[in-house]
């Protein structure tokens, strides 16, 4: 495989029409042409204007990306389409809710690596905790996983929400 042709992630930020329908629309044209979503987050981010704001991580070769993106900026609701990745500087986040099981020195080892992670408890019983944990998607997954060996129960994962860095919009 040649340089052009490797695999990468990408996050790509979409501004739309809050409408009823949309959301198929951009999940339908990733399914209908093979392409794969690690992780989407889709909210209204401007009242005024009816707008929401999805943000998609997908994997694909550049011209994969590439073909992604135009098809995304053809569909009528669609105001802007950006591939944070290849614009340069940007921040991404995600958030879980992690229950994990355990008493004596599990529950204690939970409780250590919560701190160590930043977790928050959020909810607490004799026998479990439901942490709160945010950063990357990496910083997450590592999380869960540490949890697993200690009583893991249930994850629910948010999904990359993504921004530009510095003063300029999306």
């Amino acid at each position: 495989m040649s340089p052009i042709e490797t695999v990468s992630s990408h996050t790509i930020a979409v501004l739309v029409d809050n409408e009823p329908g949309i959301l198929a629309r951009v999940v339908g044209l990733f399914s209908g042409r093979g392409y794969n979503i690690e992780s989407l987050t889709v909210a209204q981010t401007d009242v005024k204007e009816n707008l929401s704001r999805i943000t998609i991580v997908t994997t694909g070769t550049p011209m994969v990306v590439e073909q992604i993106k135009a098809q995304l900026d053809r569909l009528v609701p669609v105001h802007k389409v950006h591939d944070l990745t290849m614009e340069g500087p940007h921040i991404e986040r995600e958030l879980a809710l992690v229950k994990v099981k355990g008493t004596g020195e599990k529950r204690a080892e939970a409780l250590r690596l919560a701190d160590i992670f930043r977790a928050k408890v959020i909810d607490t019983k004799t026998d479990s905790f439901v942490f709160e944990v945010t950063g990357t998607s990496d910083k997450v997954q590592t999380f869960v996983e540490l949890m697993s060996s200690l009583g893991l129960v249930d994850v629910g994962r948010t999904g990359t929400v993504a921004m530009t860095r510095g003063g300029a919009a999306f």
